[in-house]
């Protein structure tokens, strides 16, 4: 049995004159963070919307839990879009009932687990508040419980932390890395690339409508990072002139930046290949006095630019680099 909760086999989706998916393949583990990453108008919005049934795609098939979806799993999906839907005239609490109703929880069921949740992010004062009274923050986590409220064994959240101040954010954060310990799937969407690094297990880089990239984050930071290092080294007695010339056969690009506080200065560089490591080393021993020699990891905005670009100058279908987990 497949250990994915999410199966999606070759997809293509047709709006009016406007492809927004063309043959996209992905699997979501199940008891994963799962980033799914684009530009804006790159087609991901529209992914979720079908794996969330509220659209279908023209062809290819989506897969929940080993089976065809269907219309009966959003039961188990609970899905928070970036636009907002809360009614600004009803009360918090009578709202929040409203919905655990529709998500199928009897009317005792759905008071006991909205009271936990209440209490949990402490925000029981708000329950005879209208909706309108909210900041967009507290909007926010009125309608986070509302999609998980249910135990669904699928969340996907469009651009979560919209409106959160840093310390809201980071309490949603530990709710959602909770809910993952406990079974549960999360799919996340997002532009914040930090958050991405922070939470997310694997991701899908979708542009024009295309997968480009898909992978373990870690294995695909290394995989960017391949062959770059940094050098810091002591600029009071060292020449930093004479180290670029002494890399200078071993590199293909470095870039030189100093902290006169410090009076330290580094280097940024990509190797030539692995094989220059250990001469490019001896070299800059030879040159300068080294304060410290590290691997220099590609940022998950740097992998995001450069994934884009490469697909934007390409005019094939760009490969999809599948990094075992």
């Amino acid at each position: 049995m497949s250990n994915n909760i999410i199966e999606v086999s070759h997809v293509n989706k047709t709006y009016t004159r406007h492809q927004a998916l063309t043959d996209v393949s992905i699997d979501i583990p199940q008891g994963s963070i799962y980033g799914l990453l684009g530009p804006n108008g790159a087609g991901k919005t529209t992914l979720i919307r079908i794996i969330n049934h509220i659209t279908a795609p023209d062809s290819g098939i989506v897969r929940f839990d080993g089976h065809q979806l269907s219309a009966s799993d959003i039961y188990n999906i609970g899905y928070l879009p970036e636009e907002r839907g809360l009614y600004k005239k009803m009360k918090v609490g009578e709202q929040a009932m409203f919905f655990a109703r529709l998500k199928g929880l009897s009317k005792k069921d759905a008071r006991r687990s909205l009271d936990q949740w209440f209490e949990k992010l402490e925000i029981t004062s708000w329950w005879n508040k209208k909706v309108e009274e909210l900041s967009k923050g507290m909007a926010q986590k009125i309608q986070f419980i509302i999609t998980v409220l249910h135990n669904p064994r699928l969340l996907i959240f469009d651009e979560p932390f919209s409106g959160f101040d840093p310390i809201n954010a980071g309490i949603l954060k530990r709710e959602i890395l909770e809910l993952r310990d406990k079974g549960a799937t999360v799919i996340f969407s997002t532009h914040n690339m930090s958050s991405v690094e922070e939470l997310c297990d694997d991701i899908t880089l979708i542009n024009n409508s295309h997968n480009i990239l898909t992978g373990n984050v870690e294995a695909l930071r290394k995989q960017y990072g391949a062959n770059r290092y940094r050098i810091t080294f002591d600029s009071a007695s060292s020449d930093a002139h004479q180290l670029m010339q002494a890399i200078e056969p071993f590199v293909v690009s470095s870039r030189q930046s100093d902290n006169d506080k410090l009076s330290s200065s580094t280097v940024d560089f990509t190797l030539r290949s692995a094989d220059a490591l250990r001469p490019m080393l001896a070299a800059a021993n030879n040159t300068v006095l080294i304060n410290s020699f590290s691997p220099l990891m590609p940022s998950m905005d740097e992998i995001f630019i450069s994934a884009v670009e490469n697909s934007n100058n390409t005019t094939t279908q760009p490969p999809v680099y599948n990094e075992a987990k």
